[in-house]
C-alpha cells in the first residue's frame, strides 16, 4: 500500500509531465475571475459613496464625507483586489 506522501509525489509528477497546458484555466474561468476582481473594486467604492451621502445629509457637510469615503472605498477595493491577485 503506497504511503500518502508517495501518492502525492506521483500525482504531482504526472501533472507536471502533462506540460504547461495541464494546469491551465479555461476562458470562462478567466472571465469569471475578471468579474470578481471588478466587483471587488466596485463594491467598497459604492458602499463608501452611500455611507458618505448619508453622513453628508445628516451633518450637512456638502460632499466632504462622500468624497472621503469614496477614496477610502477605492483604496480598500484596490487592496482587496491586490490580495486576491497575489493568491493565484
Amino acid at each position: 500500500m503506497p504511503r500518502p506522501l508517495d501518492e502525492e509525489v506521483r500525482r504531482r509528477r504526472e501533472r507536471l509531465a502533462g506540460g504547461p497546458e495541464a494546469g491551465r484555466r479555461s476562458l470562462a474561468q478567466d472571465l469569471a475571475f475578471v468579474g470578481v476582481i471588478g466587483w471587488t473594486l466596485v463594491i467598497p467604492a459604492l458602499l463608501g459613496v452611500v455611507a458618505g451621502r448619508a453622513l453628508d445629509h445628516r451633518f450637512g457637510g456638502g460632499v466632504f464625507w462622500t468624497l472621503g469615503l469614496l477614496v477610502a472605498g477605492i483604496v480598500l477595493g484596490c487592496v482587496l483586489a491586490w490580495n486576491r491577485l497575489t493568491k493565484l
